[in-house]
């Protein structure tokens, strides 16, 4: 799987030689003083308070502040360091554009109270909330035929990004739109595919793997840069093949770690179907990984002498626990309880112990599943 840090981890580059302010003010000062050396054939020395100097500092700044345009310039030319509108233009260079906002998607069961002899008509739009508010409206007409009571359409959010996902099965039952004879609604599975516009981070990564999607999807890179092609919503991918029996296995969980349902599972199988992305030999499976469980807890301790700090420890802690979560939440990620400690200890904790998790090697299509709550016990303060 290409490794993202691969960018992090090159050189640092710098157009302007990393040159500071000070360097250019003394480069200034030097110069002018040589050549009025040179001018008045005796030693010219700016004294520190001299009008002169105040003058070439002034400059220096604004110089300085343009050198600063310069470099940032030529780093939006690179894929480390490139950001907003210059990432955009960046990604242009490998047919990438960055994934709009998304709104989220469920299938609407609409149900009778009783069968009716004529069909009953379910309009285009037909809005259904929940109790919380968020709105999904039916994406095309449907009708509930005679002699039956029931019907499934499929139904998108009415705004988008995340606020419309993980609404479960049951929770869409508002009627904002009646419709005659309609006696209830329910989505039959949660709902998901919700997602704000791109970040910089994510489009980067998909600018990485474009080169392996310039051919069909055969290439590992090529099926992970279309399977977070196919929606932003998708968060960690892996994909492994079997050779010998031609096919190719993805597993992929939610950007906010949740595991796809089959909706997003089906639409993502469909989309990799497509001949301009499979190459003809391969039968692409698609899944959510299976997932391996794990529990946190522990106890940890804060120096007597950061006492007057420790309202803000335990509030970096309870962070660092539930950054710890979301790092965890990597597809083929080992259990690691050390990396749990050390994110915990660099928030400014004395000592931490831990009774769970235990290391657990996690299988290369499998991801870790925090199950119950994370068990975070405050110690109180110690001698340091």
């Amino acid at each position: 799987m290409p490794d993202m840090s691969a960018i992090k981890n090159t050189p640092e580059i710098s157009f302007i030689d990393n040159k500071t302010v000070e360097d250019v003010r003394g480069e200034m000062v030097a110069d002018y003083e040589e050549y009025m050396t040179q001018a008045q054939g005796v030693t010219v020395s700016l004294d520190r308070a001299s009008v002169h100097r105040m003058i070439l500092y002034a400059a220096a700044a604004q110089i300085y502040q343009a050198m600063q345009y310069i470099d940032r310039q030529g780093k939006q030319s690179l894929l480390k360091y490139s950001y907003s509108d210059y990432l955009d233009n960046l990604a242009l260079f490998k047919g990438v554009t960055r994934n709009p906002a998304t709104a989220a998607t469920c299938t609407l069961r609409f149900t009778l109270a009783a069968e009716r002899e004529t069909a009953t008509a379910i309009p285009q739009g037909t809005r259904v909330a929940s109790s919380g508010s968020v709105y999904f409206a039916t994406d095309e007409y449907a009708e509930i035929k005679p002699g039956s009571t029931a019907v499934e359409v499929a139904a998108t959010c009415t705004e988008t990004g995340s606020a419309g996902n993980g609404l479960t099965a049951g929770e869409l039952s508002t009627m904002v739109d009646p419709v005659p004879y309609v006696a209830s609604v329910t989505n039959t599975a949660t709902t998901e595919g919700g997602a704000e516009i791109e970040s910089d981070a994510d489009l980067a990564e998909r600018v990485f793997l474009a080169p392996g999607a310039y051919s069909t999807a055969g290439p590992e890179d090529g099926y992970l840069y279309h399977a977070k092609a196919y929606n932003p919503a998708i968060g960690d991918v892996v994909a492994t093949s079997d050779q010998e029996a031609g096919t190719v296995d993805i597993v992929f969980i939610m950007a906010d770690g949740a595991k796809p349902g089959p909706e997003m599972i089906n639409g993502l199988k469909g989309y990799l179907q497509d001949k301009t992305i499979r190459p003809m030999t391969d039968l692409v499976n698609v899944s959510a990984p299976e997932e391996v469980p794990y529990a946190i807890g522990l106890t940890y301790y804060i120096n007597r002498s950061d006492s007057a700090k420790a309202v803000t420890i335990q509030a970096a802690v309870a962070q660092a626990v539930a950054d710890y979560q979301t790092w965890q939440r990597a597809i083929g990620r080992d259990i690691n309880p050390s990396k749990l400690v050390a994110m915990v200890m660099e928030t400014g904790a004395k000592r931490v112990t831990v009774t769970a998790p235990t290391y657990t090697a996690v299988a290369a299509t499998k991801v870790s599943a925090l199950q119950g709550e994370a068990t975070v016990t405050y110690g109180g303060l110690e001698d340091d």
